[in-house]
Parts: structure tokens; C-alpha cells; sequence
């Protein structure tokens, strides 16, 4: 069997354009990709490198655009370089960071570096991500979905749960399912 370039293409947001890695990757000439639209640090990510760790055969070449498509922490990458390397897979990406077919000391070393880069840059999107959050709370911005119950509504149903009302009329009555009603109790 031959050996195969199999591309890992990946999008943080689904707002982002997964389409130029593809290109990029079906440019380099990859025979298979994997690829998705999720957060680094989620789980999904982790299942879809498992998939491709799981493809790739012994003289293979996972090729990425750029080293944090694998993972956005450094234990991640890691983890992932170490697995492909244990089954005699190489790892390079399009930018040029990083090549595994190249083992020498200095190039381990630079392998390092660049996985440390790529947390610090996690590091500093998420703290950013927090200031602004706080920031825009300090400001009065509400996050998350809309309450499905108004506060009138709410000191509503608590008064007429008091008087006896089961928790199943109320929630027919509002449009909501039983346990908003116990949430909206719990309070």
C-alpha cells in the first residue's frame, strides 16, 4: 500500500470559511481530508483527530495548514504529533512550521517552540475573549438566550403555585415545558 498525504482541515466558529484550507490542502495534492466546524477546545475536535489518527498508516503525511488546526493547546498538539509519530506518520503544514519527516535536534526543538507559540496565542484569544465579555457586562450587555418568562410571569406562577396550581397547568398555560416551571420555583 502506498503511503497517502491525508489533509485535517478545522474552523473554530461556524462562522469561519472552511473552504480555503480545503483548497489549500486538495492543492497540496492530499488523497483523503478530514474536516470540521468546531472549537479547538471542544469535544467533537478530539473525535475527528481520533479519525484521522485512526486513518493514517505507517509512512503516511497528515498535512495542515498551519500547526494549531490540530489542537488550540499545547497538550493537544502534543498528544496528537506523539500518536502519528508512534505509528511512523509524519506531520507537516503548509506554512512551513512543522515537518516530523525532519527528526534531527534542532528541528524537535523548533517542533517544541511552535506548540508553545500556539497555546500562548490560545492563551491570548482567550483572555481577550474574557475582558471583552467583562467588559461588555460592566457596559450592561446581557449574554445568553432571552428568558422564555417574563418577571411577571414568573412571580405569576410562584404566587399561584403557593395558592395550589400544579406545576403541569402552569406549564400548559405559559407554553413551556414543566421543567422551566421548576426553575422559575427554584428561584
Amino acid at each position: 500500500m502506498t503511503a497517502q498525504l491525508i489533509g485535517y482541515a478545522r474552523v473554530s466558529t461556524q462562522e469561519q470559511d472552511l473552504q480555503t484550507q480545503l483548497d489549500q490542502l486538495k492543492a497540496a495534492g492530499c488523497d483523503k481530508v478530514f474536516h470540521g466546524k468546531h472549537s479547538g477546545a471542544k469535544e467533537e475536535n478530539r473525535k475527528q483527530l481520533e479519525k484521522v489518527v485512526e486513518y493514517a498508516r505507517e509512512g503516511d503525511t497528515v498535512l495542515v495548514t498551519k500547526l494549531d488546526r490540530l489542537g488550540r493547546s499545547l497538550k493537544m498538539i502534543l498528544a496528537v504529533l506523539e500518536q502519528l509519530a508512534v505509528k511512523g506518520v509524519a506531520v507537516r503544514s503548509l506554512d512551513g512550521a512543522v515537518d516530523t519527516t525532519n527528526q534531527s535536534p534542532t528541528a524537535k526543538a523548533q517542533q517544541a517552540l511552535i506548540a508553545v507559540f500556539a497555546q500562548l496565542e490560545r492563551d491570548l484569544i482567550v483572555t481577550r475573549t474574557t475582558e471583552g465579555r467583562d467588559a461588555a457586562k460592566d457596559r450592561g450587555v446581557k449574554f445568553g438566550r432571552k428568558p422564555k418568562l417574563s418577571p411577571e410571569q414568573q412571580q405569576d406562577i410562584r404566587a399561584r403555585h403557593t395558592a395550589g396550581e400544579s406545576v403541569r397547568k402552569l406549564a400548559s398555560e405559559h407554553g413551556v415545558g414543566r421543567p422551566t416551571i421548576d426553575r422559575v420555583l427554584k428561584r
